[in-house]
């Protein structure tokens, strides 16, 4: 095959010769020893016209890709951060796309769990925190009417309201008591979003923790688990270890998951991860590893794929799904490299170049050929000979 020349972030060029191979065929199915959720991206459609303010939503493409998904045996996490919520995604986007993504889960059996923040408030201080759980309620009631199970997002305008650890223990006691399904809750860290920063009414993240652990023993039989995005191992070992005995610790650590995932001898993790949208069919065999009680099997299928992992979370961490979209395109799973927000302009072309060659390293692509002739297209509408 063709070589490709792919700019480099010191100004230079290096030679890539793209893998012979496409994506290998594997047994498929659900795990059993652990549970495993892609958050899953949109996939954008171009303008319709000159007229056409903004990128719309390809309804088609973007159930393609949750279909895939669950014919390789992982869980859908919809409408998270990972789908641009709250940075191109609003709300009656968000409510439509988890309608339909819980209706095929429907239709085929698949896992699926859906974000209810409250990201339809306007911004800003001026919300009550009876405003802010009310927001909760409507969006936790959409999820639960199309029959899903809620993923309970933080929320940047409780972080800019609250006063301490009581409000938070008020507005989540509040949706806990009313959720017919166990939900989950979602720790993210402000390394994802600043605004989140000082989260549950801590800012040290051991006192902020055991503010978390209280709410789930405050409500037993509610809380399925606790998704922790932090990107601190040892802090989500230490809130692993102290969460009550049936409520799972996602990790959502997109730099440590193996480790995390393989556990330590007595705790184990399952994982709600944007990374397991680009290596899900290494994220769906190395589950498999698991069910054979093969950890070295697993590790040698998973650790590989940190550095993809690394470098498409490297800072400004945000930023990720840029990555994501660009490798999901590159595979020919959407016909555009098109981001809700012009969000695919947001990292530069030597750092696509690196997550594609990388990508191709793992044996990632249907048609490796086909990844090529798109990079090359894209290096090209850059300005960029390949």
């Amino acid at each position: 095959m063709k070589a490709i020349r792919l700019p480099c972030a010191d100004g230079g060029f290096r030679v890539h010769r793209p893998s012979a191979a496409g994506l290998a065929p594997f047994a498929r199915g659900p795990a059993r020893s652990r549970v495993f959720y892609a958050a899953a991206h949109v996939a954008a459609a171009p303008a319709a016209g000159p007229g056409a303010s903004a990128p719309a939503v390809d309804w088609e493409a973007t159930l393609g890709i949750r279909h895939r998904l669950w014919e390789w045996g992982l869980g859908v996490a919809e409408a998270m951060d990972t789908a641009q919520r709250g940075a191109g995604l609003g709300w009656p986007d968000a409510a439509e796309l988890i309608r339909r993504s819980a209706r095929e889960a429907r239709a085929v059996g698949g896992r699926i769990v859906c974000g209810a923040g409250t990201d339809h408030l306007p911004p800003g201080p001026a919300h009550s925190l009876a405003a802010i759980t009310a927001a909760y309620e409507e969006q936790l009631a959409h999820v639960e009417d199309c029959g899903a199970s809620a993923v309970l997002m933080a929320s940047r305008l409780l972080a800019s309201v609250a006063r301490g650890p009581e409000d938070y223990r008020e507005v989540y006691g509040a949706l806990l008591r009313q959720s017919s399904r166990p939900v989950v809750l979602h720790w993210l860290g402000p390394v994802f979003d600043p605004a989140l920063a000082g989260y549950w009414g801590h800012d040290e993240p051991d006192e902020a923790a055991a503010v978390l652990v209280k709410i789930v023993e405050e409500h037993p039989r509610k809380v399925d688990g606790v998704k922790v995005s932090l990107l601190d191992a040892e802090l989500e070992k230490e809130l692993r270890r102290r969460l009550p005995p049936g409520v799972r610790c996602y990790t959502g650590d997109d730099l440590h998951y193996p480790e995390l995932i393989a556990g330590d001898g007595e705790r184990a993790g399952d994982a709600l991860l944007g990374i397991f949208g680009p290596i899900a069919p290494i994220a769906a065999r190395a589950a498999l590893a698991l069910d054979r009680e093969d950890p070295g099997g697993f590790r040698a299928l998973l650790d590989p794929t940190v550095a993809l992992s690394r470098h498409l979370f490297a800072p400004p961490t945000p930023l990720y799904k840029t990555g994501v979209v660009l490798l999901a395109w590159l595979a020919g799973y959407q016909e555009h490299f098109t981001m809700l927000a012009g969000l695919e302009s947001a990292r530069p072309l030597p750092h696509l170049a690196r997550a594609y060659e990388l990508a191709d390293r793992l044996g990632l692509f249907p048609d490796p050929e086909g990844a090529a002739d798109r990079m090359r297209r894209l290096l090209a509408d850059r300005g960029v000979g390949a």
